[in-house]
């Protein structure tokens, strides 16, 4: 996905939770971004997990033909990685899966999840900040409000003098993935 001037992003790394959420919007969201993917022959790079929102993720780019990269950890049971994925990398650890999955993408994606999603976001959007780290577009796909606390959370650290606002800049949210698409385009690269 290109357009003049605009940043290329033909992989992208999503966190996304481990569970099955309880509200169907947002396998239906999972689903949807992975068709979204494959549509634009967007790589998928992901913890490689077979359980949860991020099975459904991956089996949504594989059923429309898309690449999916899983990336997963020997500290993880073995028996729910992904063994239908187009390549799939095993680490030693979480910070080497971190930073094989970042080192990959063009972008980074975090859907609705919990603390190992949030971990990551948290990594990447701490890594970017640095001037040593990437230079990703990082955001979040913002289903049905769920993030809605978060971007609070980040404006009440900008209020009280912790964040600065250019570094509230850093994470870029989007409620489709159409919407977010755009924006990472719109970014300088």
């Amino acid at each position: 996905m290109q357009t003049s001037e605009s940043r290329t992003i033909r992989a992208v790394t999503v966190y996304c939770g481990s569970h099955t959420p309880r509200e169907p919007l947002y396998t239906q969201a999972a689903q949807d971004f992975g068709a979204y993917l494959a549509d634009h022959a967007i790589t998928l790079i992901y913890g490689g997990s077979n359980v949860g929102t991020m099975k459904t993720l991956a089996d949504a780019v594989l059923a429309k033909g898309g690449k999916v990269v899983g990336v997963f950890t020997r500290d993880l049971a073995e028996a729910i990685a992904h063994r239908g994925v187009t390549e799939l990398i095993i680490t030693e650890n979480l910070a080497e899966r971190k930073a094989v999955m970042l080192k990959r993408a063009d972008a980074v994606v975090a859907l609705p999840g919990s603390y190992g999603t949030w971990d990551e976001l948290f990594d990447a959007l701490a890594l970017k900040k640095l001037s040593t780290g990437h230079k990703l577009p990082v955001g979040v796909l913002n289903v049905g409000g769920y993030f809605d606390h978060l971007i609070a959370f980040i404006q009440r650290s900008v209020e009280v003098g912790y964040t600065s606002d250019a570094y509230r800049q850093l994470l870029t949210v989007g409620t489709t993935p159409e919407e977010l698409f755009a924006a990472f385009a719109a970014q300088p690269n």
